[in-house]
């Protein structure tokens, strides 16, 4: 396994990034999407990072509240984000709901000074049940916003998977919403639960992009595959 240092330049300070690990190649009908270990997808035929749940504003929504979760958190998602951009070159990021959390605050305000930074790059918003900002911020964001669903070269792009139909038009689905998790269990009754992406046999479930974010489990059936997320590398559970 190598290590990949990236510069990249915004409008303030050059920025070294470090990627720990390759990701990894999962093919459906003839289209190549890449599994990265920092919790999205690279489609490269169409050059489309694909995530799910970024709940911008999250962390500082809490501490509005009165609960004291660091800034940092939030930050080091978009660190992640702006190197997952870089890494794949990619021309567009199309995001599975829940871009944001609730209202605005001032880390929706760090959103668009990111944005910004990366003008030329295609954002595509398909809205979650977390995305309630008035119309005139997703404009000044310059973000694409897709009510319900995108199907594109027969694939569904949505952020609930329950209610994706599958049919001669749509041969696969990319959801969000549930922060898919799986329990790994080691000797002596360990037990340990891990972020992962959960492919059924017509449906790719996302793991939340934030890292602030709580885990469902998933129950694999056979034939189902789940690839967990562990200390920056995916393993395959079987």
């Amino acid at each position: 396994m190598r290590t990949i240092y990236l510069l990249a330049v915004n409008s303030n300070n050059p920025i070294i990034i470090k990627i720990l690990t390759q990701p990894l190649l999962y093919k459906i009908n003839n289209q190549h999407f890449w599994i990265s270990p920092e919790r999205c997808i690279f489609w490269e035929e169409k050059k489309t990072l694909l995530l799910a749940d970024l709940h911008a504003g999250k962390t500082g929504h809490f501490r509005k509240s009165g609960i004291a979760v660091p800034q940092k958190i939030y930050k080091e998602d978009l660190q992640r984000l702006l190197t997952q951009v870089l890494f794949f070159k990619a021309d567009r990021l199309m995001i599975l709901g829940d871009l944001s959390h609730s209202k605005s605050n001032k880390e929706l305000d760090l959103f668009i000074r990111w944005r910004k930074d990366f003008h030329l790059l295609e954002v595509v918003l398909v809205k979650g049940n977390h995305d309630i900002l008035d119309e005139a911020w997703y404009r000044e964001g310059d973000i694409t916003v897709i009510e319900n669903r995108l199907v594109e070269e027969k694939f569904c792009f949505q952020h609930d998977g329950e209610t994706v139909v599958i049919s001669e038009d749509i041969l696969y689905a990319f959801t969000g919403h549930i922060h898919p998790g799986i329990h790994i269990r080691g000797v002596g009754k360990q037990s340990l639960r891990f972020p992962c992406f959960y492919f059924t046999d017509d449906i790719c479930v996302l793991p939340a992009f934030s890292q602030f974010t709580g885990l469902s489990p998933v129950r694999p059936k056979p034939g189902h595959q789940v690839f967990a997320i562990v200390e920056k590398e995916i393993i395959r559970v079987h």
